[in-house]
């Protein structure tokens, strides 16, 4: 087996934006959790926060300034209501956006909840070496994000290629390539 089959496991972070969940009866937090240690990777750090733009912001940029953070979920506030405030707290940070995974999202999500998926802003993207992620808070929702996009995305193994396989490139500027 090469290098490059074999399991690399990530250091992850999970946020859970809620202005009612807690450690008790965080279901989302609590599964993604699950997920990811059971698939190998590692839990950097875990937190809750009320649905507030400039809290999530300034936990998501703490995570993001440590190298040893591969990945940051952030699991809740990417509805429609008046409190929904993940994507305005969280794209300001991006250094890039990964668009394919919102809307890949909404297409598997179709089969579960219909239409209803037109409302959810779960997005994805890069900021500073770091993947985000930005799911809905159902815990639903985490998993089927988890089981048929995030598993196989944050996996070494999974061909023809993966998120894992990007890193060691993330640092590279323009003038890398000549």
């Amino acid at each position: 087996m090469t290098a490059k089959e074999e399991f690399v496991p990530l250091s992850l972070c999970i946020l859970t934006v809620s202005d009612t969940r807690t450690a008790e009866n965080d279901t989302s937090g609590d599964y993604l959790v699950s997920a990811l240690t059971e698939a190998g990777h590692r839990l950097r750090e875990r937190k809750i926060v009320c649905d507030d733009r400039y809290a999530i912001r300034a936990i998501v940029a703490a995570w993001i300034a440590d190298e040893n953070v591969h990945g940051v979920l952030i699991t809740g506030g990417t509805g429609f209501t008046g409190r929904d405030s993940t994507p305005e707290a969280v794209a300001p940070l991006l250094d890039k956006e990964m668009p394919g995974f919102g809307e890949m999202f909404r297409m598997l999500s179709f089969d579960e909840i219909g239409t209803s998926t037109l409302q959810s802003r779960t997005f994805a993207g890069l900021s500073n070496r770091t993947f985000i992620f930005c799911l809905p808070g159902s815990t639903s929702a985490c998993r089927t994000a988890w089981e048929k996009l995030l598993c196989a995305q944050l996996d070494a193994r999974t061909r023809p290629c993966n998120l894992v396989g990007l890193l060691p490139r993330l640092h590279e500027t323009r003038g890398d390539d000549r």
